[in-house]
């Protein structure tokens, strides 16, 4: 399974019912889960973002799909970045021409 790194920003929309998070992260899971991916790790954080994930999901695109239906529902943003482990790392680096 790929992994990736989501920094999430709450919108106006989604502070304003805060109190709602713990519930739409369910439901989030709920959906992540269905696509065939894992929410491996969730945080709570302070500072430039509200709320990091280690997400995993089978390929790209089902990632891309999945967390534009999250940003459709208006409560965060998103920003998402591919992630390697280390033996995918050193993977890459010995295979460099």
């Amino acid at each position: 399974m790929s992994k990736y790194i989501t920094l999430f920003e709450y919108t106006q929309r989604g502070i304003e019912n805060v109190e709602e998070s713990p519930n739409r992260l369910d439901s989030f899971r709920e959906v992540v889960e269905e696509r065939g991916g894992e929410i491996a790790d969730f945080y709570l954080t302070m500072g430039a973002y509200d709320l990091v994930a280690v997400l995993e999901f089978p390929d790209d695109e089902t990632a891309a799909k999945v967390l534009l239906g999250l940003g459709r529902l208006g409560n965060v943003t998103t920003e998402t970045l591919k992630a390697f482990t280390e033996d995918e790392f050193e993977s890459i680096v010995a295979d460099l021409p």
